[in-house]
């Protein structure tokens, strides 16, 4: 049983880091991962004489011309703002819903819009790519930011849907640890995890799906065997906190 607890006690070191900060890194990922497949796939189709490599060229040159570090501020100051305008007063997002207000009321997609003139201006007057494809990109930015606000949406959707199932999963392993399903457990369990993994982490999301973990590995480890006292299990949900 003491080792058993003590990679419950591991696991919980590992997941130590702040959650604010977090939620900051998984948010800067996720727009960062946006505005490549934005430029990716518009850029194609604004500059369709060119081929696979340059157009990738061209789209890196202009990421590393202030985009990529603008953007990283953008969802800094946007997080802040819309914290701020939000009402959000812990400095953590609890849910979903708040991410999406605060990205509307922090204006990140005008900021994004703004960064994008800049970076496009900065590599033309540096000669790193042709003025005619840069007048190009500039003719289809209204492209580029539609592409972008179409994958917010998409992205806060897929978060909820997500969370939805990580609760889905989280109820089906309950009701196999009261019967006493290791098999079903394990199968929900995993499911669980794959689906946490892809979803914006929030306090209580985390909280209950690391209180099933623990658990889990307490009887996993145990030999499958329930009987576990109930210290044991007392522990395991401190360890969550």
């Amino acid at each position: 049983m003491d080792t058993s607890l003590s990679l419950v006690e591991n696991r919980q070191f590992n997941n130590s880091l702040d959650l604010e900060e977090k939620q900051e890194s998984f948010l800067k990922n996720s727009f960062g991962s946006i505005v490549n497949n934005a430029l990716d796939i518009c850029l194609r189709a604004l500059l369709p004489d060119m081929i696979e490599n340059q157009v990738i060229e061209v789209k890196d040159t202009i990421l590393e011309s202030g985009l990529k570090e603008g953007l990283n501020k953008a969802v800094e100051n946007a997080i802040n703002l819309g914290k701020s305008a939000s009402g959000i007063v812990t400095g953590k997002f609890e849910s979903i819903e708040q991410i999406d207000m605060a990205i509307k009321k922090g204006g990140i997609v005008d900021t994004v819009s703004d960064i994008l003139d800049t970076s496009i201006k900065n590599v033309q007057e540096k000669k790193l790519i042709d003025k005619n494809i840069a007048s190009l990109i500039k003719k289809g930015k209204n492209t580029i930011i539609n592409s972008i606000t179409d994958n917010i949406e998409d992205t806060i959707n897929t978060q909820v849907k997500s969370i939805k199932k990580v609760e889905e999963y989280s109820s089906k392993w309950k009701t196999a640890y009261e019967s006493r399903d290791f098999e079903t457990m394990t199968k929900s369990y995993n499911n669980m995890e794959k689906y946490l993994k892809q979803t914006m982490p929030l306090e209580n999301t985390i909280k209950e799906a690391r209180k099933i973990e623990n658990l889990h590995n307490l009887i996993k480890n145990n030999g499958k065997n329930f009987d576990i006292s109930e210290e044991e299990i007392k522990l395991s949900e401190k360890l969550v906190n």
